[in-house]
């Protein structure tokens, strides 16, 4: 049984984890992407027809070609439901895909990641899972809806590996209490559906649960219209002391840039840094391995400090190759945050974001 503390909300992190392995499934052909989707929407009758199955599990099959590939190159936002911010992530490590004999598609991944929440601050942890998925899809008005519905959760793992504050780390001990959380977590979450929607510019989305054909999932920035690839649009709660990793962020072409527009709540500032793959990882490592807060494994290659009710259009320009969008709530934004009296609280940063790619200014 769950502390108090811990069951004063639903424990059930929506795992975009999941999300994300059905994100994957849509980025397959990157250099054809555009002109096929656009080929197929001009007959989405015949595609969507059911009674084309040889034609829809071929269009399906080749999406899934990648599966693996897409869901390791990117990380999941966790959330406590579709519409709260997101209060952790989940970096996938190992994944394995294969069709079963029945046309669905089973699943094995694993990996790590982080969480928060009151009792335990930061919560790091190891987690794997196999699901059975029966996997469809819809063309509407351009754009292809991806249906992923979990027939069999045959198992899920969840560890903690470091927890923040002593006393929730002395409770583990005892009682395994942060193990017991995963597991309620991650096994009602692998029962959820989701649907990934693939816009004929390249960008992808997603939302929980099984979005009817035409609507457009719920965001923290209204980014419509812009000829920008949306690499993630989300809100997210960065509490004291704490980071927030955006990323691997994949970048292919020359004469591009990041793209990042937030607006802060609540905190009176944090730092927006972009760090290279390399010094990411070894930060994220830095981050998982040890309770509190520490510096970065190097300097970042920009960062910008962001005050509480502005909001912020930055461009950071980069040559091809991969990066990390890291929120910072420290001392290091918000001096003010140092005093004893403010160490005693924990003041959350509330910053609504979306990471796109487009060309540099």
């Amino acid at each position: 049984m769950l502390p108090a503390a811990l069951r004063t909300r639903k424990p059930h992190l929506v795992l975009a984890t999941l999300a994300t392995l059905a994100l994957l499934a849509t980025l397959a052909c990157t250099s054809c992407q555009q002109a096929g989707l656009g080929l197929l929407s001009t007959m989405p009758g015949v595609v969507n027809d059911p009674s084309n199955r040889a034609l829809r599990a071929s269009i399906l099959g080749f999406g899934m070609g990648q599966f693996c590939h897409q869901m390791l190159t990117h990380d999941a936002p966790l959330g406590l439901d579709p519409n709260a911010p997101v209060i952790g992530r989940f970096f996938p490590q190992q994944c394995t895909s294969q069709q079963l004999t029945n046309g669905d598609y089973f699943v094995q991944f694993s990996g790590f990641g982080y969480g928060y929440t009151n009792l335990s601050k930061k919560l790091t942890f190891t987690m794997s899972g196999a699901v059975e998925y029966d996997a469809d899809f819809q063309l509407s008005g351009g754009s292809m809806y991806i249906y992923f519905r979990p027939r069999q959760v045959t198992s899920s793992n969840f560890q903690s590996h470091v927890i923040e504050a002593p006393v929730a780390n002395f409770l583990n001990s005892l009682s395994n209490v942060g193990d017991t959380f995963g597991k309620q977590l991650v096994g009602g979450q692998l029962q959820a559906g989701f649907t990934v929607v693939r816009a004929s510019n390249g960008s992808t989305d997603f939302a929980v649960g099984i979005l009817p054909v035409g609507q457009a999932p719920q965001h923290a920035i209204d980014v419509h219209g812009s000829d920008r690839v949306t690499w993630e649009n989300a809100r997210v709660d960065v509490h004291q002391n704490e980071r927030d990793f955006v990323g691997p962020i994949e970048v292919t072409d020359s004469g591009r840039a990041i793209w990042v527009q937030a607006k802060l709540d609540g905190a009176p500032a944090v730092n927006v840094m972009l760090l290279r793959k390399d010094v990411g990882d070894a930060s994220l490592a830095l981050y998982y391995n040890y309770p509190q807060i520490g510096p970065l494994s190097a300097p970042p290659l920009a960062q910008v400090t962001m005050q509480q009710g502005a909001s912020l259009n930055q461009a950071f320009k980069v040559d091809p190759g991969q990066y990390y969008v890291v929120f910072e709530n420290s001392g290091a934004a918000a001096p003010a945050l140092m005093s004893p009296l403010a160490m005693l609280t924990d003041v959350a940063a509330t910053v609504s974001y979306a990471v796109q790619i487009g060309d540099a200014p």
